[in-house]
């Protein structure tokens, strides 16, 4: 109807038109405006001008968004509209003279239709976007905006001020620019709205303005302004110590229902000061995409959103192996409603071969993710035994069963423990990425595992090391955020500590890509373990900083700080690759290929037989020695190592 009353309303303004430009230019016509010829050509002229208007997009526009472009639109519309009037009358004037009619009246009439044809919207948008409509607003829905400052660049600030004047209802209204350009001018304004500040003063202002203000609700960030300017976690403190919400924007959604913002709560993992890893979601989602996924481990922090994002990409069913009763219960209130259906669980051990055996026959998965493991690094130094027994013969249960199985691909969650290790945990895992070496090592050359219907098929495995997950089970942020909470200390073991960071989000994601790049490679021209880049090693101490003054407290002061010392098996920096090691870049943003040295199944055998042993006789020292000798295994010369990847070292596409 909205459409029609304006379709209507442009066809008499195109006769209204060409009346204005015949009064104007005062000529006079040859036959009577309200004659069967004057009727006709009147009708001519509309439906002419409406077809012509349409074909030009006019009513496919959402005026209260309109902008430059769609006016420009209207002068076309109304250009090609005279000219082909104009030479229409001086076609029609071959066959019928005709008096009245010059170039001024075609002048005048593209004048004056361009004029009255954008009036009309360029009044609704003034009402909607202008003074007018906001006192209105203000005085129905008093109370109801929240008043905001924006913080970031002034193009994005233009877009953001337009559309919380147009969004219905108005939730937002922006009442100054925090500007992030160096060359800002400041007290300009931009749609009425003033620059209020500008860098290198935007804490200085936004305290000034916090404590002379009540009314300030809301403190939006711009898409990205998080690594644009180092005063952002201290703005985000000062806010938050005032009761002011935090959230940042990142885009628009519902364009045709009025707009709205979309507005991210500010999390703590912003403290990462890096650019978030940019996901391929079509290449991820092809990859996982209508095939059955078992996640072990999956009631864990990143086995759950492991689980999580394979139903979100369209995976057929996900089975979930946990030990863990009430990890799997708070699973599936992580879980949305309607994916339960895809969704099993199982409460299997990952080292009873018989439990995982059946639960594997019977799911029949394409992919296995093997994220379950212990990983405390203190606590694992006196329960080495239990360490030992899910992190190293939970993953050879695991894979061998896969491979039993015929399941296509094996995917090992590491840990740059693995790296040099110094810990229980690191000697572990370690070993653990072992097993999966010389398991790819060997199925690559001669594939041993078996599909239903007794056909050979190779198990593709892999490990995929990265560092700490922020926000995940045990992560110095979670243990950072409690002791906040309850008022400090917060201790760290020594003050020089770093660690390579990265969200569980993107963790997850570079995961199913480090797998999706191995299943594309056949043969020994590939990898058994990948890495994923973490960017640069964070100082816990600023961790620990960020994180107190992100909750509106100031470091020392409000919440102190204790250093306790480096406890058993830890490391002050980690690496995520040993000097023997090479990084081989692939084609994959942010994944990379390990070239490394693998030792021959048949020793990882004679090891982990000696390691049971150990176990057996609760003989640390020499578990210990086994896992360590392993591991030199790797550096010693002779035929029981042998490289894997690609001997081109470099680019791989």
């Amino acid at each position: 109807m909205r459409r029609a009353f304006i379709m209507i309303q442009d066809a008499v303004m195109v006769l209204v038109a060409v009346a204005l430009s015949l009064v104007l230019s005062r000529s006079n016509l040859s036959f009577e405006a309200f004659s069967y010829e004057g009727l006709t050509t009147w009708a001519c002229i509309v439906v002419s001008s409406h077809l012509l208007f349409r074909y030009c997009g006019l009513y496919n526009t959402v005026w209260r968004f309109a902008s430059t472009p769609d006016f420009f639109n209207i002068l076309k519309s109304c250009a090609i509209l005279t000219v082909a009037l104009y030479c229409a009358s001086l076609s029609f004037r071959f066959f019928k003279p005709v008096t009245g009619i010059n170039e001024r009246q075609f002048i005048v009439f593209f004048l004056v239709s361009f004029t009255i044809i954008s009036a009309p919207r360029l009044f609704y948008r003034f009402l909607r976007d202008g003074a007018s409509w906001r006192i209105l607003n203000r005085a129905a829905d008093k109370g109801l905006t929240k008043q905001a400052l924006f913080v970031g660049r002034l193009g994005e600030a233009d877009l953001i001020i337009r559309f919380t004047r147009t969004a219905q209802p108005g939730d937002y209204s922006i009442a100054g620019v925090m500007a992030i350009e160096n060359d800002a001018p400041l007290g300009t304004r931009i749609q009425g709205v003033p620059v209020v500040a500008v860098r290198p003063r935007l804490t200085e202002f936004l305290e000034d303005y916090t404590r002379g203000t009540k009314s300030l609700d809301l403190l939006i960030f711009g898409n990205g302004a998080g690594r644009e300017i180092e005063e952002y976690s201290e703005l985000v403190r000062v806010a938050r110590h005032s009761g002011i919400a935090v959230v940042q924007f990142s885009g628009f959604s519902e364009l045709g229902q009025g707009g709205k913002l979309v507005l991210d709560a500010v999390e703590m993992e912003t403290i990462l000061r890096r650019p978030a890893v940019p996901s391929d979601i079509e290449r991820i989602g092809t990859f996982v995409r209508g095939k059955r996924v078992l996640v072990t481990g999956g009631a864990g922090s990143i086995g759950r959103t492991l689980v999580r994002r394979s139903l979100e990409l369209g995976a057929e069913a996900v089975l979930v192996a946990d030990l863990s009763e009430f990890g799997i219960f708070q699973l599936s209130q992580y879980i949305d409603e309607k994916d339960h259906d895809r969704l099993k669980a199982r409460i299997v051990d990952v080292a009873d071969r018989r439990q995982m055996t059946r639960v594997i026959s019977e799911f029949k998965p394409c992919i296995i993710f093997h994220a379950a493991a212990l990983k405390h690094v203190p606590l694992l130094e006196e329960n080495w035994d239990a360490a030992i027994q899910t992190n190293v013969f939970g993953t050879l249960v695991c894979a061998e069963v896969a491979a039993k199985c015929g399941v296509p691909q094996f995917v090992l969650v590491s840990s740059d423990k693995a790296v040099d290790p110094t810990s229980v945990l690191g000697m572990t895992k370690r070993a653990a990425e072992q097993i999966v070496s010389a398991l790819h090592e060997s199925h690559a050359v001669q594939p041993n595992g078996y599909q239903p219907g007794g056909h050979h098929s190779g198990t593709k495995f892999i490990a995929v090391r990265f560092g700490n997950v922020f926000g995940s089970n045990g992560s110095v942020a979670t243990i950072f955020q409690a002791q906040i909470e309850a008022g400090g200390p917060v201790t760290i073991t020594d003050r020089r500590m770093t660690r390579y960071f990265m969200t569980v989000a993107e963790a997850v994601d570079l995961v199913i890509m480090s797998a999706a790049d191995a299943a594309s490679r056949q043969g020994r021209d590939d990898y058994a373990v990948y890495m994923l880049d973490m960017g640069k090693p964070v100082s816990i101490v600023e961790v620990a900083e960020t994180m107190i003054r992100m909750a509106g407290k100031s470091p020392y002061t409000d919440i102190p700080i204790r250093f306790t010392g480096i406890r058993p098996g830890e490391k002050l920096h980690e690496t995520l690759h040993g000097e023997d090691e090479e990084v081989v870049e692939l084609s994959t943003s942010k994944v990379f290929g390990l070239r490394t040295d693998v030792v021959d199944w048949p020793r990882v055998e004679t090891a982990l037989t000696a390691l049971q042993t150990a176990m057996k006789s609760q003989d640390k020292g020499s578990a210990l020695a086994v896992l360590e000798g392993l591991h030199q295994a790797e550096r010693s010369p002779g035929d029981a190592r042998r490289p894997t990847g690609p001997k081109r070292i470099g680019h791989a596409g």
